[in-house]
């Protein structure tokens, strides 16, 4: 568990993209790269060369601090720190601090933000896909209800469908491609589309379709507290 591969996204206001990015750049020792996309990712490669990504994000109630009061700000306060892959062992340390660098430089979280964690699924199975929607599907009420997921966010965290579990059981599908199949059946849109309306549940399997065969849950609420992220961060 501890050598696990996994990425985490922590989303944020409070400060600019720019900002978080510079401060990560000087902690990490790293190399600061502006963006230029229409989400206008900031980049700081790492003296290991992995890269730490800080982009925008349309979900995200943008504010800044003004003589303690919390005020609307434009979408350059809008951040979304998308890690690089990582392992609890040698990572965790690192990515601690990096929140405590980022939370003493203005930066805050409100309910509109949330945390991602992308759990390695390169040895998952097609049983062990359709087991692993089964418990989260079982067990709906129960996570809504520990973590308090905030109203503002149901709308990119929603349940399990309902319909997909009962395909999932009743045809009990023996390859990737056949539960592929099933997860984007009833969808217009292309399947190649990185913001797929699938991906907005709980459990989210268009990063391990079409990405980087990596299996998100969705359903965190947003902190800056390095104990807290250490322990989302364990969960892998």
């Amino acid at each position: 568990m501890l050598n696990a591969k996994f990425g985490i996204e922590i989303e944020f206001t409070g400060i600019t993209r720019e900002k978080a990015a510079k401060v990560a750049a000087k902690f990490l020792e790293g190399e600061y790269i502006e963006g230029g996309t229409y989400y206008d990712v900031k980049k700081v490669k790492a003296p290991d060369g992995r890269i730490w990504e800080f982009a925008y994000d349309g979900s995200i109630r943008t504010q800044v601090s003004r003589s303690g009061r919390r005020v609307n700000a434009n979408r350059d306060y809008s951040v979304e720190i998308v890690s690089p892959i990582l392992t609890y062992r040698k990572d965790i340390d690192t990515l601690q601090e990096l929140v405590r660098r980022i939370r003493k430089a203005g930066a805050f979280t409100n309910s509109s933000c949330g945390i991602h964690i992308h759990l390695d699924g390169s040895t998952h199975t097609p049983r062990s896909i359709r087991n692993f929607v089964n418990i989260i599907a079982s067990r709906n009420d129960l996570f809504y209800k520990a973590l308090e997921i905030k109203n503002e966010r149901m709308r990119y965290c929603k349940r399990m469908d309902d319909i997909l579990v009962e395909k999932m059981n009743r045809k009990k599908p023996k390859t990737m491609r056949e539960i592929e199949n099933i997860w984007y059946e009833g969808y217009s849109e292309s399947r190649s589309r990185h913001y797929h309306n699938s991906r907005y549940h709980f459990l989210n399997l268009h990063s391990f379709f079409r990405r980087n065969r990596t299996v998100e849950l969705r359903g965190f609420n947003s902190v800056l507290h390095a104990g807290k992220i250490e322990a989302l961060s364990f969960y892998p």
